[in-house]
C-alpha cells in the first residue's frame, strides 16, 4: 500500500526574484504536485496567497497576472542581448521601479509626505495601496480561509522585533496579513493588525522553513520543496556591484543549509533516544527527560528539497526591485528549468517515500552537480 505523502511548499523573500518561485510553482503544478502546506515570506506570502487564494486549475493563470501586472511599466523584450547591454538594462530598470514603483504594487508618495513637521510624517518611501487593491482582486480570501491549502506567513512586530506567524489554522487571513508579510521598511509602511504594528518577516528570518518543520505533525511523511530566491553560496566579488549582491545574498538566505543540519541532528537525537527507550525497563519508559528526547525533531520521515535560484549574468545591485517584463521572465523560466531538472533526475526517481530521517535533495542545476544527502 502507497504511503500518504504530505507536501508542502516553503517560499522565501526577495522581492522582484519572486518570479522564480512562480516558475518553479507553475511546473510542480504540471507535474502533478497538490500541495497541502503554503508557508512564506514576503514576496513568498504574496505568492503563497495567489496559490492558496485559488482554485487549484486557477493559480496559475493568477500568478501570471499578478507577474504581469506588475511588470507592466518595463514590458521590454529583446530577442539578443550582449552581456553587458543586458546587465546595463537590468540596473536602468531597477532605477525606474525606485523613481516610479511598480504598477498594482507600489508607487512613491509625494515629497510633501516627508515634510518631519507635518501632523502625519510618512514612515515608507512607497505607498502600498495598490497592492491591497491587487491582492483583493486576485485572491478569493473566503475560499483561501475555508477550502484552500494550510497557508502561514511571517512578519516581524514593528515594537518588540519578535517574529510571528499569521497561520490559517487558527487565524483568519485576509490583505492584512500579506501586506504585512512583505512590510520591508523604509520602503513599505508598517500594517496594523488588531492594534500591532507588523513589519517584513525577512527582518527576523528570510525563510518559514523552520516554522514549518516545528509544526510538523502525524507520521505521514512530509515532503517540503524549499524555493530559495538568496543563494548563501557564491564566489568572492569582482566589482562593488557584485559586492552587493553578494551582501544581499549573504544576509537573505537566512543559513537555509544551517537549518536543514540542525534538524537533521535533531531527527538523529530523536531516533537515538527510540532506541534507548526500547532498551530500558518499563519503569523509565515514560520518564519526561527521555519524552523530550523522543520529540526533538519532526515527528514524521521528511524529504527536503531545494530550488535555488542562482545569480544570473544580467543581475545587479537592485535585482530585488527589478521589475522589469524581462527578467520576470528570466527568473520564471529559470524556476520552471530547475523543477524539471530535479524531477528528472535519477536521485529523485528512485527515492524511497517514507524513509525514516530527513533526506535532503539539492538537484535543481548543474552547479550542484546533483547533490543528495
Amino acid at each position: 500500500m502507497a504511503l500518504t505523502e504530505t507536501n508542502a511548499l516553503v517560499l522565501q523573500g526577495g522581492g522582484a526574484l519572486g518570479a522564480y518561485q512562480a516558475g518553479a510553482f507553475t511546473a510542480l503544478n504540471e507535474a502533478g504536485f497538490s500541495f497541502d502546506w503554503i508557508a512564506g515570506i514576503s514576496i513568498g506570502a504574496i505568492n503563497a496567497a495567489l496559490i492558496c487564494g485559488n482554485r487549484k486549475e486557477d493559480r496559475v493563470a493568477a500568478l501570471e497576472t499578478f507577474w504581469t501586472r506588475i511588470t507592466a511599466n518595463l514590458p521590454v523584450h529583446a530577442p539578443v542581448w550582449a552581456p553587458l547591454g543586458r546587465r546595463a538594462f537590468s540596473e536602468f530598470a531597477a532605477a525606474e521601479v525606485t523613481m516610479v514603483g511598480a504598477p498594482g504594487f507600489f508607487r512613491p508618495r509625494m515629497p510633501a509626505a516627508f515634510w518631519p513637521f507635518g501632523p502625519a510624517p510618512a514612515l515608507s518611501i512607497y505607498d502600498t495601496t495598490p497592492l491591497a487593491d491587487t491582492l483583493n482582486a486576485l485572491v478569493d480570501f473566503e475560499y483561501l480561509n475555508e477550502a484552500g491549502p494550510r497557508l502561514c506567513v511571517g512578519a516581524t512586530d514593528v515594537e518588540t522585533g519578535n517574529f510571528t506567524y499569521f497561520d490559517s489554522r487558527s487565524t483568519r487571513i485576509d490583505a492584512r496579513h500579506i501586506m504585512a508579510s512583505g512590510a520591508l521598511p523604509p520602503g513599505f509602511p508598517p500594517v496594523e493588525i488588531d492594534g500591532r504594528y507588523y513589519w517584513d518577516g525577512g527582518l527576523v528570518s528570510n525563510t518559514p522553513l523552520q516554522y514549518v518543520m516545528e509544526q510538523a505533525e502525524g507520521d505521514d511523511p512530509l515532503c517540503v520543496f524549499q524555493v530559495d530566491l538568496f543563494n548563501a553560496r557564491g564566489g568572492l566579488p569582482t566589482d562593488l556591484i557584485e559586492v552587493q549582491q553578494r551582501e544581499k545574498d549573504i544576509r537573505y538566505s537566512s543559513r537555509t543549509r544551517l537549518t536543514t543540519d540542525r534538524y537533521r541532528q535533531l531527527h538523529t537525537l530523536g531516533t537515538a533516544a527510540e532506541r534507548l527507550a526500547a532498551k530500558l525497563p518499563d519503569a523509565l519508559k515514560d520518564d519526561p527527560d527521555l519524552a523530550v528526547l523522543r520529540h526533538a525533531g519532526p515527528p514524521c520521515p521528511v524529504t527536503l528539497v531545494h530550488l535555488i535560484h542562482r545569480k544570473q549574468g544580467f543581475e545587479g545591485s537592485g535585482k530585488d526591485y527589478e521589475f522589469s517584463r524581462q527578467s520576470m521572465s528570466d527568473h520564471w523560466s529559470a524556476g520552471s528549468a530547475d523543477v524539471e531538472r530535479t524531477l528528472s533526475h535519477t536521485s529523485w526517481k528512485t527515492r524511497r517515500v517514507g524513509a525514516d530521517g530527513l533526506h535532503v535533495f539539492d538537484l535543481g542545476t548543474t552547479e550542484t552537480q546533483g547533490n543528495q544527502s
